[in-house]
């Protein structure tokens, strides 16, 4: 089993920063995938940003591309550096993780076996 605490968020303008994090413990393990969802009410929840642990590469969905930026250090933590936010980057925003799996898709949230308990971000106009 796999907890996840994610913390930050809150209330931005349009155009400020935010940021994210989320630590890890239980059993986790330097192959598992780590990354953030996003939901926004009435909408399904989508993929925002991914990075695999062991080799440090990272994947982002189009919409937040050259905004947000994902990374780890080496206590378990990931985080999401939020820069130029937009109103429709409002949402309830989930830590999500899993380990590697044959067929698993790296943006798909179905395929995803640990989640936290979500965190506000609301960006103002």
């Amino acid at each position: 089993q796999v907890t996840l605490v994610e913390s930050g968020g809150g209330l931005a303008q349009a155009g400020g920063s935010l940021s994210l994090s989320c630590s890890a413990s239980g059993r986790t393990s330097s192959t598992f995938h780590m990354g953030w969802f996003r939901q926004a009410p009435g909408k399904e929840r989508e993929f925002v940003a991914v990075i695999r642990w062991s080799s440090g590469d990272t994947y982002y969905a189009d919409s937040v591309k050259g905004r947000f930026t994902i990374s780890r250090d080496n206590t378990n933590t990931v985080y999401l550096q939020m820069n130029s936010l937009k109103t429709e980057d409002t949402a309830v925003y989930y830590c999500a993780s899993r380990p590697p799996k044959l067929g698993a898709a790296i943006d798909r949230a179905a395929d995803y076996e640990y989640w936290g308990q979500g965190t506000q971000v609301t960006v103002s106009s």
